[in-house]
């Protein structure tokens, strides 16, 4: 078939949501689409999602892409996956039905076990070994808790009867029709179960947290033909051949080739990632080191600083408090004010993730008086979000030894222009947007398509296009801000110890 006519096929699994992205051989999206799926809070703290209610809305989301466009099945060249990370399935190999919810990323219930460890001395040999902080947040303990409280669980582990995953593993089981257990590098490296320097799961963090090596998946790259969707399902078997966690697709996305080059997603949570080169850094500033891909057996590594407050903050002000009737208002509520009026707003609601690390760390919002107005309130959300992105930062010049000239940034609160303005102003230094926004669906667009020859690295290197670029004010008044930031971070310690 002539490449004009084939197309490179996105899936992209957010926290929330299950989209589609769907480009031709120029590299243009011609079709967009995704839909929202539940999350469920049976006690605080725990987040979860029904596996089979991400499958079914996504598989959704891809039968309506056929209809919509008219585009054949056989006209894919390549599936490309990116996904949220760490988030925990496991299911029967033989029925193919998950034994719990899965657990998602955000969710907190494995605090406790995680500070048994890091009072039994374990934090440094984790670090060391996976490039992780030792926390609830990765796949590692979230398996571990699954195993002792699902009846039966840990036994049919032991026996092979279940399959452990990230949403990529559930994904690319159910696209095969249950053919293929397999998850990439980058996922890999987000369980904490995963040697960074070998490249394989690690036999002392298995036994440490009691997970048996037969639930384990096949680890592959990300930019190879993994396998090949069930005739069944689409009348045609097409390749999946580009998979990594949605925050190194969107590096890779936003081309962040080179060494230095950083990135940050404004998603749920918000995710900077700095490309670190061949050789990892392991932080002593709280950061993350993980790997950012691997490509014909060639391994990037990055930094990463996970700031767990981003556009979940936006929707709790429109859920749990009402001020606005969808997340893009929040903009427009924060400019009826001409500042804070002395608010601010740490949104640790899921704890502080880097460069603090404190599960258990709540949201405040501090600074109110009886002139404190819903616009203020929005104004100093934006605000924390905003800050939290600024420590991540402020912790990957000091690991990296580099200093960041511009930030890439991509997700839904990118577009909003005060909310950048608002971000380049406390950074300090110029904030570039790209054209085309779906940059974690771009990047394992190019993934897949670098697989199978849909396109060439020349040809992914010239498809980048800056869309805004936003420059520092001199006159704001940034500076205050963050003084009074750093007092109000001090306050939400500890808070639910």
């Amino acid at each position: 078939m002539n490449k004009s006519t084939q197309y490179i096929l996105s899936l992209d699994l957010s926290s929330s949501a299950a989209g589609v992205v769907l480009f031709n051989h120029e590299g243009k999206v011609v079709k967009q689409l995704q839909k929202e799926y539940d999350k469920y809070y049976p006690q605080p703290g725990w987040i979860e999602v029904d596996p089979n209610e991400i499958w079914f809305t996504m598989l959704s989301v891809i039968e309506e892409l056929w209809e919509e466009t008219g585009v054949q099945p056989s006209a894919i060249a390549g599936i490309g996956i990116a996904n949220q990370r760490e988030t925990t399935v496991i299911w029967d190999k033989a029925s193919g039905l998950p034994v719990y919810n899965a657990i998602v990323w955000q969710d907190r219930r494995t605090s406790k076990l995680c500070d048994d460890f890091r009072y039994q001395g374990f934090t440094e040999m984790i670090r060391e070994k996976t490039g992780l902080i030792l926390d609830a947040y990765f796949s590692a303990s979230k398996i571990s808790w699954i195993l002792d409280n699902v009846e039966g669980a840990r036994i049919r582990a032991e026996q092979g009867q279940l399959a452990f995953g990230t949403i990529d593993s559930w994904l690319i089981w159910k696209l095969t029709g249950g053919k293929k257990h397999v998850t990439d590098v980058t996922n890999a490296s987000r369980t904490m179960l995963f040697n960074i320097h070998e490249l394989n799961w690690d036999a002392d963090l298995l036994k440490l947290f009691g997970i048996p090596y037969r639930l384990l998946p096949e680890i592959c790259s990300n930019s190879e033909i993994i396998a090949h969707t069930a005739p069944a399902l689409f009348d045609a078997a097409i390749p999946i051949a580009g998979v990594a966690g949605d925050q190194q697709a969107a590096l890779f996305g936003q081309l962040c080739l080179e060494p230095g080059m950083v990135k940050n997603t404004y998603g749920s949570g918000c995710f900077a990632l700095m490309n670190i080169g061949s050789e990892p850094i392991i932080s002593r500033h709280n950061l993350l080191t993980t790997v950012a891909w691997k490509i014909n057996g060639q391994v990037t590594y990055a930094l990463e600083g996970s700031v767990f407050g981003g556009s979940s903050v936006f929707r709790w002000i429109r859920d749990g408090l009402g001020l606005i009737e969808s997340t893009a208002e929040i903009e427009a509520l924060a400019q009826t004010e001409p500042d804070n009026g002395g608010v601010l707003f740490v949104p640790a609601l899921s704890g502080l993730g880097a460069p603090y690390w404190d599960p258990y760390a709540r949201g405040m919002i501090i600074g109110i008086t009886r002139g404190t107005s819903a616009g203020h309130i929005a104004r100093a959300s934006l605000e924390g979000v905003a800050l939290g992105i600024y420590d991540a930062l402020q912790a990957m010049e000091k690991d990296s030894g580099r200093t960041i000239s511009e930030l890439r940034v991509d997700g839904t609160s990118a577009g909003y222009d005060f909310f950048m303005q608002m971000q380049t102003d406390i950074l300090e230094y110029p904030i570039t947007r790209p054209e085309v926004m779906p940059v974690g669906a771009v990047g394992v667009a190019y993934l897949a398509a670098l697989a199978t020859g849909f396109w060439e690295l020349d040809d992914v290197k010239g498809q980048y296009r800056a869309g805004k670029t936003f420059h520092p004010d001199a006159g704001n008044d940034a500076a205050a801000v963050k003084q009074k930031w750093q007092k109000a971070i001090a306050r939400v310690k500890n808070w639910d110890l």
